[in-house]
C-alpha cells in the first residue's frame, strides 16, 4: 500500500527505513522523501511508527539522574 502518493513510497519501505534506524518522520523524510512534498501522508507515517516500527526507548527516568556525567564534569571544573 502506498503511503506517499507523490513520491511512491510504500508502507513497506517506511517500515524498512524504520528498521534501518529513521524513528521520526523527519528522518524517514531524510530517507525517502516521503512526507516532504504535500505533506499528507506524515501521519501514516507517524501511525507506522507508534506502530513499534521502532525500537521503544527506555524511560529516561529510572531513579538515575539522566545527566549524571555531566554532573560529574561541572563538579571538576
Amino acid at each position: 500500500m502506498y503511503i506517499c502518493s507523490c513520491f511512491g513510497i510504500t508502507e513497506q519501505q517506511v517500515k524498512k527505513h524504520a528498521a534501518d534506524g529513521a524513528c521520526t518522520p523527519r528522518q524517514i523524510a531524510s530517507a525517502c522523501k516521503a512526507g516532504t512534498d504535500c505533506g499528507s501522508c506524515v501521519r501514516r507515517i507517524q501511525a507506522i511508527l507508534g506502530r513499534g516500527a521502532c525500537p521503544r526507548r527506555e524511560p529516561a527516568d529510572q531513579g538515575q539522574p539522566v545527566f549524571s556525567d555531566f554532573e560529574e564534569l561541572e563538579e571538576a571544573a
